[in-house]
């Protein structure tokens, strides 16, 4: 929202700036005599801010989350129709805050700049739904690094990285079929998703039936993030158990895998790129995930990791053991995490 806001003020100072410019070129008969810049800039402001605030909310907390299984398309009229309202508040409040300088309603109301600005405003409006359903494509984080050029050059850096999968996924694929399992793994990612953000996650990549979330080593440390983002989704699938039970007969369940250590991150890919983690950590996570499974466990991590967190009453932690893991040559430390 904050981002939106900023970015159509700016918008609507680079219009004002751009009218003012147009009217004092050779083919203008110049300004007339109730044209003032710091009006422009005034008006363009104040349709910027409340475009950003009813517009901007539309976008973000209902256009793209009641139409994020829709077309682009599908967005855009939704948007026409919604911003054609939008827009009409916008002239009541303008007209009726600056009026003219003979004080008609119906002057402003004719004055043809009115439809330049609604035609540049809907251009802006819809390249903005455009950016945030990339972003959700490749994630707010990924977007904003991509943008930035971030990875152009791959780096070390040290992350937490959280493993989690459906319990009989195999088993239920069978039940359900292909159409309703898969529909089952929309509904049970999108339960993830809250949780995952409220603590300040990010989702690195689907492989499957398997969601890998991925945090800054300091970001998930704090308050121990990595470890209550498990429980919290545990919360979110409760809270919407009646709906699984509805449309597919269940309640899923999940075990997840825990590990930190240092990866190089970097962009791959030509026709496609993205960005990517590679390092021995993300091999080791997928073990334990897999150790966690064969032993029954809900959420399992290395002790490595669990030192760096400080536990309150809240959590117990239950040794498992050192175990070695497929594909590694030393014993690892793992421990089962649960609710006191």
């Amino acid at each position: 929202m904050f981002i939106i806001i900023l970015s159509w003020m700016v918008v609507g100072t680079f219009i004002s700036f751009y009218d003012h410019l147009v009217l004092l070129t050779h083919d203008s008969k110049g300004l007339s005599s109730s044209y003032s810049f710091s009006n422009s800039l005034s008006q363009h402001l104040v349709s910027a801010l409340i475009g950003g605030l009813l517009g901007g909310s539309f976008l973000v907390f209902y256009i793209n989350v009641w139409f994020q299984d829709k077309p682009y398309g599908y967005t855009i009229l939704a948007i026409i129709f919604s911003f054609a309202i939008i827009i009409l508040i916008i002239i009541i409040v303008k007209a009726t805050a600056f009026g003219t300088s003979n004080g008609s309603f119906t002057y402003f109301l004719h004055d043809t700049s009115r439809i330049k600005n609604i035609m540049a405003w809907f251009v802006v409006v819809a390249l903005t739904q455009f950016l945030l359903q990339l972003s959700c494509k490749v994630g707010q984080n990924g977007f904003g690094n991509i943008l930035r050029g971030k990875y152009h050059v791959p780096q070390e850096e040290k992350r937490i990285f959280m493993f989690l999968d459906l319990n009989s996924s195999t088993t239920i694929a069978e039940k359900l079929g292909d159409e309703l399992y898969h529909q089952l793994l929309r509904d049970f990612f999108a339960d993830m998703a809250e949780p995952i953000l409220n603590n300040q996650g990010e989702i690195y990549q689907y492989v499957g039936d398997e969601a890998v979330v991925a945090w800054d080593h300091q970001d998930g440390i704090v308050d121990n993030r990595c470890i209550r983002c498990y429980f919290d989704i545990i919360e979110n699938i409760k809270r919407n158990q009646q709906k699984y039970i509805r449309r597919y007969g269940f309640v899923p369940s999940f075990s997840a895998g825990l590990h930190s250590g240092k990866v190089v991150a970097g962009e791959v890919g030509v026709l496609k790129r993205e960005i990517t983690y590679s390092g021995d950590v993300l091999n080791t996570t997928a073990r334990i995930l897999s150790k966690g499974k064969e032993i029954g466990a809900g959420i399992i991590s290395s002790s490595s990791l669990l030192r760096e967190l400080t536990f309150d009453a809240g959590f117990k932690i239950r040794p498992i053991g050192a175990f070695k893991l497929k594909g590694k040559e030393r014993e690892l430390d793992l421990n089962e995490i649960l609710l006191a």
